[in-house]
């Protein structure tokens, strides 16, 4: 269902001019320059804290869903961003179709195809999305692009489309696969 949701944001940004984004639900639209530079300093205090970059922690891989990747690896904690403490979810995404949890487990670096961020941030940020700021990297820190080039950061409409769905109404659908 989230790939569905993810080619309906597609098309919809296609109609729209380069360098926007929708706005759901009277959301301010994503990835703009406060976005970007929100994203910028959210991927140094992963990078910090060893959740992302070449020196990251590595955690078990297992089989992937749509639209993450073939294999993946979560991890999630709390750290501060601009001296703001928040849980925040890692995802590392990777691929192509058909690479093996062991080949993953190997030989990380060689796979990573991106790293999907949820952090949440302050009361009030986004309330109708769990204030949950969203980002999707390349494996090399910068920011991934809609096909318009819209940088993923923010308060990204796929993302949220498909997390609204998670159970407990928390967005988060590793801690309903934990419990």
């Amino acid at each position: 269902m989230c790939a569905r949701t993810f080619a309906k944001v597609g098309f919809a940004l296609a109609l729209i001019a380069p360098g926007t984004a929708v706005p759901q639900d009277g959301q301010p639209p994503f990835g703009d320059d406060t976005d970007t530079t929100y994203a910028e300093t959210l991927w140094s205090a992963l990078t910090e804290a060893s959740l992302a970059g070449e020196e990251a922690i590595q955690a078990k891989p297992y089989e992937g869903t749509e639209p993450h990747g073939a294999v993946l690896q979560t991890l999630w904690t709390d750290i501060e961003v601009e001296g703001q403490e928040g849980m925040v979810v890692v995802k590392r995404n990777y691929g192509p179709a058909g690479i093996s949890i062991e080949e993953v487990a190997n030989n990380p670096g060689d796979s990573l195809a991106s790293v999907t961020v949820m952090f949440r941030r302050e009361e009030g940020y986004a309330p109708e999305s769990g204030n949950w700021f969203w980002a999707k990297y390349l494996p090399d820190g910068s920011l991934d692009q809609t096909p318009e080039g819209v940088p993923l950061a923010g308060q990204a409409t796929g993302c949220i489309s498909c997390h609204s769905e998670a159970e407990g109404g928390d967005f988060l659908y590793t801690m309903d696969s934990q419990s």
